[in-house]
This record gives C-alpha cells, structure tokens and sequence, in this order.
C-alpha cells in the first residue's frame, strides 16, 4: 500500500473511532472512553507528523541501496517498521470502530493495545527525527555518521532516557513475522524471569522454582513484561548474558534440538594440539611458510573444533583423527545398515565459524543448521569453538579461527574431503571472522579460501550510528546497550574486571523451565492471555509505559531529564521518557578501527584479493547497515560480492531454522550461496590446494 493511503487511511479511522464513542451507548464509561479518546486524537497527531518524514525518506533511501535489484538499507526499514506500526493501528482501530458498542467489546483490553501502540508510534517518531539527521550529515550515500563526538554519543544518551518498554509488552515483535512472535514471546519472559532471578543465592531447583512462577506474572501483564525487560537490558552485566545466551548449551535444551535436526554420521569434537606446522605458500608451492597456535593474552594454547559429516568418509574413522577427538562421543549410533562403509573423500570442505557476539555460544548451539546443510551439500563442516571475550578479547578468537582453518588445510584428508574448494561461513560474529581470517591469510600469503558465506555479518565493531542501527531501541534481541557490552567486552576494555564464568551445572532445571514456558505460554500467552486477561492496574514497575503514552507533550521533568545538547527534534515534540536511567559506557579505544576488528574500515590492500563474498542479511537486523555498506566497498574496488537481504526476520535467523517457513528460506538462501562457491567451474591457481607432504 503507498505511504500516503496508509497514513490517509489513519487519519480515517481515528475519526470513526472517535465518532463512534461519542455515538455509543457505551460512552458512559467514563474514564476508560475518555483515555481511548485521548490516544486516538494523540496517533491522529503523530501520524500527521510522521507522514512528512516517511515522504522524504522515501524520496532519497534508494540513493543509499547496494542496487536496484537489492533496495535495503537502515532508512527503508524505518519506514518499512512505521508502517508495520500503523498497519496494525488501523486494523486495531477498524475493529473497534465496528465493536465499540457491541456487548462482549473489551474495552480496557482494547484501550490498552491502542495506548500501547501510540507509545510506540511516538518513538518511532522520535527515530525518524534522528534518521533525519544521519541523513543531512553524512556523507552521499554512506549510511554511518564516523564523526568523534558526533550523533553516536547523543544517541547513546537518548537510547538511555527514551521509554523502550513498550517494543517488548503488548508491541513485542509486531516488525517481525507473524510466525516468530510467540518465539520472541518466550525469550523475552524467559530472559526477565531468569533476570529476576539471576543474583539470588538458590539451587538449580530453587532458581527454576522462582523462573517458573515468575514467568507466569511476566505473560499475564505485557506491561510489567516490557519494563523488567527494559531494566534488565540497561542494567545487568555482561556475565548474565552470557550466562542466558548459554542456555542453549544445556544438556535438555541440546537434546531437544538434536530431536528436531538432521541425523549425522559423525558429530565428532576435536581438540587441535598448540604446535607448529607448515604450510606452502599459494604463490609458490614449493616454499612453505610457519604457521604457529595463538598466543595472544595467555600464551600458547590448543583449539577446540567440531566435525559434522551427514555420511561417514573416509579418514573420518582414521585413528589419526581420533586421537584428537575429546569427551563426546565421535560417533551417533548408526543404523546396521550402514555397516560404517566410508564414502570417499569429497572434493569440498565447510568450514565455520559461529555468531554470539564474540561473548557466548559454541558450535554445540548451532549444530541443529549446521547438521542440515551437511545433509543438504553433502560435505562436512569443521566449526571452530573458538575463546569468548571478555575472558578473550582481540584477537584471541581470530587467532584461534586462523590456525583452525590452516590445520584443516594441512589435515583434510582426516576430516573426509581433498579441500579442492574450501568455503568460510559464519554468523555474525563469524561473519566477521570469515572476512579477516581470509584477510590473515592473505598477509600470511597461505592459501585462502573459494569463497565466503557471511549472514548478518559485523563489520564494523565502533560505535558509530547508523540508520538500521536506531532499530536497537525496539529489538528484543539485539538491544543498543547488549551491542555495546559485546564490543567493549571483544575489543578488550572490559578485560580486567572480568568476573569468572557463572557454572551452568544448575541451569539444566532452568532449561526445564524454559521449555514448559516454549510448549505452555508460548501457545496459551499469545491466544489466551492476551484475549481473557486484561490488568486493570499495571503495577508500579510498569508505570512508565502507562504514565508515558498518554501524550507526545510530557510532563516538565520529564523534559528536563532530556539531554540539554540534543536538539533533532522540533519545539512542540519530545519522546516519551524512561523512568529507567542509567548509565552506558561508551567504549572507545584505536583497536575498534584495527581493520582485523572492523573489516569496513579496512584498506583496499588488506581487501584486495579477497575471494568472492556472499552477505546474507536481514532488512529487520540492526547490522543491516553493516552488511550493505561492506557489500559497496567491495563492489567499488570489483571485488566480487553478492548481497542478498531478507524480509521480516531477525538477527540470528540461522538459529531458528525450524521455527518457521521463513527462516528455513533464509537458510535455503545460504546453502544456495555455499553451492555456488563448491561449483565454480575454474579455480583460480592461487586458491587451490597444494599437495601436502
């Protein structure tokens, strides 16, 4: 639908609404109408605003695209989540218009969802003023402001004063597929009732006691939801994210997945030795250069990997590769007849690298995709488990992901393939990891890979602000102040105050908790809850979200806990304001411009030369930004790049491959891009694999 008949249509059915309770029996509801009043006159009002806006992005955001056949960037997909914003509105307003004097019409209920969505109608407007800024001051087509001092810490503390608990209450996940919102649901009560929790001296069975009450309070009343959740994600440090990210490394929680994914053959964990080995260099094979283990911040150390194999090949079951193998077992049972035959070895090697914000996650939590594509492409897949920050900061992972790569071109054969044609892919993290493991390589003049498959990929670790990068204010699963934490914690800043890793032993209870909240809220919450429960009298941990959204004109302290040198909005409109003030760090030091760190800022020396680059990413992920501008900086100095950018998904989709048909697309979409690479018809001398002694 264009932009002016959607905002037309607004104006429209406000005015039926407001007709209809000044026509209706009902009207003597007294305060109850008079609110539904008030929030219907307040989105009439924003949406005469925000149709300006949306009519001047839309008039310049392609200028910002990588091309026509690819149209996404940060500033379409704020008018892409305004609209979803008022879509919803409109379909809300209509059934009220319809029902309002009906006898079974809810109309606290209703009131409450309309309130709900002005708050976050305000916001977003909010967004679109600070958008309007990165778009007057940056540069032709660049979407990130690289300024010192610039918009990037006004915006730090505008994201620290601007109400956000309405994006997770009654909003939570409206931008996202239908099919993801009862997901998003379960994470975001889960994560406040284990938030909660976290700091409180119980057992296993105590702490999954309390989550488990506590969660059924968080479904009931959205709004209690969102301002826990809102505290939680400014306050709680980097140790309860990676301790709650980890979850998924939990036994029960594995073993669940492992029920819904791929049957493999060989599913073997490896640890490669600290030792040194040669490689020969791809201009000459016939000299070799050192290839030594990572040493930075403790010395050197050995590197933990994972061999997935949908069918055993040979060297697979070698005793050479099993005397690297560690406490899981190498193998799954295996149907009898499958007698272990070994098939030869492929042509075609995976190797990967997985996301988690370089602080959390393993390869454990990634087999369930990773199992379907070695099924799918029929190759194995090596994923490197590499050291977390902050524990190990820069360059600790690159290191380690850099000799893994190295020790799978040197032991190829162990691993079931010639490694003719090697491919990188990784997520996020491992995106970023893809990019300057290749760069490594080529400085080490080693053989680099055919060609690389980033999803949603970092690129750029600084703190600069971007238009998709405003989208942190709404998302539940990568919030501004988490992203932070994450780079703080990579780049090393964070180092020396480390605290030791929270032991997981008693958090498979937890893992038992979350799952009861997956089979009994997450079907119950959104059908239910919503439709039979309707919290008259928010508690007073939710009062933000209702004493905010009753206007764009706040009260005057609300106005003097405005930051003072923040002047992107206009005199009579001011955001709605979070009673949950804290402070973020800002980190800043040179290593977030180290080219290893931010492969964007990276030289056209250190990029030149790389293999072909496949981004996959998400018009809805708050690093979109990220992937399109990289995309651009290699097609200008004709690097090969593909960009490929998905609708309606979050960051981190690969995770939820079967969770929805549009995720299992999206990771369709990669192993189309993998294929690619393992089908070249020619490869170049420089790239393929030496004989190796």
């Amino acid at each position: 639908m264009d932009h002016k008949n959607v905002f037309s249509a607004l104006q429209t059915v406000c005015s039926d609404v407001i007709s209809a309770l000044y026509g209706s029996p009902n009207s003597s509801n007294g305060d109850t109408t008079d609110r539904l009043l008030g929030v219907m006159r307040q989105i009439q009002e924003h949406g005469r605003a925000v149709e300006p806006l949306v009519t001047g992005f839309t008039a310049v955001y392609h200028h910002f695209d990588f091309d026509a056949q690819t149209p996404a960037n940060g500033f379409r997909t704020l008018v892409k989540v305004v609209h979803s914003c008022v879509i919803y509105i409109i379909q809300k307003a209509r059934y009220i218009a319809s029902n309002y004097s009906g006898t079974f019409f809810r109309i606290e209920h209703n009131v409450a969802e309309m309130e709900a969505y002005c708050s976050a109608l305000c916001q977003l407007r909010a967004l679109l003023y600070l958008a309007q800024v990165l778009l007057n001051d940056n540069a032709y087509g660049q979407l990130y402001s690289q300024e010192e001092g610039g918009l990037s810490e006004k915006f730090v503390q505008e994201y620290i004063s601007m109400h956000k608990a309405c994006f997770y209450g009654r909003c939570l996940g409206f931008q996202f597929s239908p099919s993801l919102r009862p997901f998003l649901q379960t994470v975001v009560i889960s994560m406040v009732s284990f938030g909660e929790n976290y700091k409180k001296q119980q057992t296993g069975i105590g702490i999954a006691a309390l989550s488990f009450f506590t969660s059924g309070k968080y479904a009931m009343n959205p709004e209690l939801r969102g301002a826990e959740f809102e505290r939680i994600t400014q306050n709680l440090d980097m140790q309860f994210w990676k301790t709650f990210w980890n979850l998924t490394e939990t036994e029960l929680l594995s073993s669940l997945s492992r029920i819904a994914s791929s049957v493999v053959q060989v599913n073997l964990t490896l640890t490669v030795p600290a030792e040194t080995f040669s490689l020969p260099l791809a201009s000459d094979p016939t000299l070799s250069v050192s290839v030594t283990p990572p040493v930075a911040h403790w010395g050197p150390g050995p590197v933990n990997v994972r061999l997935i194999s949908h069918m055993l090949r040979q060297g697979q079951d070698s005793a050479d590769l099993l005397a690297f193998s560690r406490s899981e077992g190498p193998y799954r049972s295996l149907p009898a007849s499958f007698s272990r035959q070994t098939a030869p070895l492929t042509p075609c090697l995976l190797i990967h690298f997985h996301g988690g914000g370089f602080v959390a996650q393993t390869s454990k939590s990634h087999e369930n995709y990773l199992k379907s594509w070695s099924k799918d492409l029929d190759v194995p897949i090596l994923s490197v488990d590499y050291s977390l920050a902050p524990e190990a900061p820069f360059p600790r992972a690159l290191e380690e992901c850099f000799y893994a790569y190295c020790w799978a071109l040197k032991n190829c054969h162990l691993l079931g393939s010639t490694a003719e044609r090697v491919c990188l892919v990784g997520d996020s993290a491992g995106g970023n990891l893809c990019i300057t493991v290749s760069m490594k390589a080529m400085s080490y003049g080693v053989r680099i890979p055919d060609g690389i498959v980033a999803a949603y990929p970092a690129t750029l670790l600084t703190t600069d602000s971007s238009p998709s990068r405003l989208l942190t204010l709404i998302d539940p699963l990568l919030p501004l102040s988490v992203l932070y934490k994450c780079i703080d914690a990579y780049v090393g800043t964070g180092s020396q105050t480390v605290q030791p890793a929270r032991h997981l032993d008693t958090l498979d209870a937890l893992g038992q908790d979350t799952v009861k909240l997956s089979s009994n809220f997450t079907q119950g919450a959104t059908n239910c809850f919503k439709s039979l429960i309707d919290p008259k009298a928010p508690s007073s941990s939710s009062s933000t979200a209702t004493t905010s959204s009753n206007g764009p004109s706040p009260s005057k302290s609300h106005s003097e806990d405005r930051p003072q040198e923040v002047r992107e909005y206009p005199e009579n409109f001011e955001p709605l304001r979070s009673r949950c003030l804290v402070d973020i760090q800002t980190p800043c030091t040179p290593i977030m411009k180290n080219p290893f760190v931010s492969p964007l800022l990276a030289p056209d020396s250190l990029l030149k030369g790389l293999p072909p680059v496949h981004i996959v990413a998400s018009a809805l992920d708050a690093l979109l930004d990220d992937s399109v501008m990289f995309a651009k900086k290699l097609r200008n100095m004709n690097q090969p790049v593909t960009l490929t950018v998905v609708e309606d998904l979050p960051h981190g989709f690969l995770s939820l491959l079967k969770l929805s048909k549009e995720t299992q697309e999206a990771s369709n979409i990669c192993v189309q891009r993998i294929r690619e690479v393992f089908q070249q018809e020619e490869v170049p001398p420089a790239h393929r694999q030496p004989r190796l002694s």
